[in-house]
This record gives structure tokens, sequence and C-alpha cells, in this order.
């Protein structure tokens, strides 16, 4: 399957909605993007596509992030500083008889001249809106470097985002045979409760597997009370089901997007940069 075969962003926007309403009014991309997908049905074959070859992020991921840009920029959701999404408060919540080619033609219509960046995007149609805040450019760049790191290196990343995430006696302790186990630490919740916590962290491309899941549950067993999968690529939707499915202990998932955002709140390598722009008041020179 390629990206031709992907389900346009457009169909997204009513399941889209719907996800929102289904959770409550409010959730995180993680949150939202899962439940769509359950929504539509989607295959995991579909799910797995890659929006660029070698790269990490997935089609569907891609197009449900235009879906939403679609949907703020008409003025039904909008999302918080902290990304949390939500029902624009003037949305009366009401749905059912809106179109999702009226939705686009408007905010086509409201949009600014293309940019440079868009026209050379080629994934979807020139549609003249800004892109979506979560394939901003310098998301991928930071991805690219997190890539290129060395092992060594990206296990000391993992060691100092985990410490500054509120983990104590973080450690190394990865080793051959230990089922893909790299570390250890302990979380205590305020001040009061301590979790023991093994971790892995993987610096690839792909996605991982199920079976992957599985392997690591089997290693945290009689070792920790908590296990956290931090990966630089994706998990399948069957991982991620697997991760917390009945019976078995539930383990946290961080993929790349997520990591990214995690690096981006904590300043670890990321400084944000504000440019300054200055608009000229043509009537207020006129009247002098």
């Amino acid at each position: 399957m390629d990206k031709s075969d992907v389900i346009q962003y457009h169909q997204m926007m009513m399941p889209t909605l719907k996800a929102l309403q289904t959770l409550g009014g409010s959730a995180n991309i993680e949150e939202l993007d899962s439940r769509v997908i359950d929504i539509m049905q989607l295959s995991e074959e579909m799910c797995n596509v890659l929006h660029k070859e070698g790269g990490t992020r997935t089609e569907i991921s891609y197009r449900l992030a235009w879906a939403r840009t679609y949907l703020k920029k008409y003025g039904l959701i909008d999302n918080s500083s902290r990304g949390i999404w939500s029902f624009n408060e003037e949305f009366d919540g009401n749905f059912d008889n809106l179109s999702p080619d009226e939705i686009v033609q408007k905010v086509r219509s409201m949009s600014r001249k293309v940019s440079d960046k868009e026209l050379e995007d080629d994934d979807l149609e020139n549609d003249g809106v800004e892109l979506p805040e979560e394939a901003m450019d310098w998301r991928e760049k930071l991805r690219e470097v997190l890539l290129k790191m060395s092992p060594d290196a990206f296990e000391r990343l993992t060691l100092r985002l985990l410490r500054e995430s509120g983990f104590t006696q973080v450690e190394v302790t990865g080793k051959s045979g230990d089922y893909g186990v790299d570390g250890k630490g302990i979380i205590r919740l305020n001040g009061i409760m301590s979790f023991h916590m093994i971790f892995q962290c993987k610096r690839y491309k792909g996605s991982v597997t199920p079976s992957e899941i599985r392997d690591f549950r089997g290693a945290m067993q009689g070792r920790a009370d908590k296990g956290l999968f931090i990966t630089t690529g994706t998990f399948t939707a069957e991982a991620k089901k697997e991760a917390v499915r009945d019976g078995a202990p539930a383990l946290d998932l961080i993929d790349g997007d997520a990591l990214i955002e995690r690096l981006k709140d904590l300043s670890l390598g990321v400084r944000e940069r504000i440019i300054k722009d200055y608009e000229i008041n043509k009537d207020w020179f006129m009247k002098i």
C-alpha cells in the first residue's frame, strides 16, 4: 500500500469531530488520532504508510493534522498551548449538517497567498492554508538530528530527559540478552509514593511491533513496577493496543512526535525564537 491508497484528509474531518465528542470534548493528539482510526476502522497496513520515504511520521498522522487545521480555521475546534484540542467555545456541538466540502471551500477562500513551502508540498492539493502546527519544519529537523546521534549519545539524552521529568537514580544498564532493557530509574509521586521503572530507547525510523512490546513486558516482570518504551519512530496500532492489553502490566509509550514535544517543553536542545514584525498604519500618517 502506498500514499495514494490512504484516505483523504477531508474524509477525516467529521470522524475527528465525532472522536472529540466521544472523548468528552477534549483530547490530546494521540487520543484523538487513535479514536479517529477506531471510528473509521482504518487498517493497520494503511496506518503504517509513511509520509516520507525514510521518515518516521505516518501519512495518516499527517492528514489528520491537516483535518484539524481545516476544522480550526473554520471555527469548530481549537487547541491550547498545552496541545489539548477541544471544541471552539462558539461552536454549539451540532455537526450533523456540516459538509467537508463546504469547510474546505470556505477555508480556502479565507486563506492568504500560498507560501513557497506549501507550493513544494505535493502530498496534498495546494490549499493556500498554513501547514498544520504538528507538521512544522523544525520538528523534522530535530527528528533528523536525533536519528544521527550515536547510540551512546541517545542513551545520555534519554537519561537527561528522564531526570528533567522527575526521575531519580536513573542509569543505563543495557546488555545483550536483556530483551531490549536499556536502563532503570525511580519516579516519585508527590514526594510520597515511588515506582521502580525500566526503560528501553530505540533510535530508529521504523515502527515498534507488538512482539517487541511483549518482549519488553516479559523483561519487566519481577524487576520493576512500570515500563517505559521510547522511540524516535512510531508504534503500530497493534503495538499500542498490546501496551494496554487487559490482564497484562501496562506500558507507557513515547513515540518520535511525543519525544520531540517533550524535548521542546523541557528546552533540551530546542530554543524558542521570537520574531518581531511591525505593521504600518497608513491612515495615521494621512491624518497628520
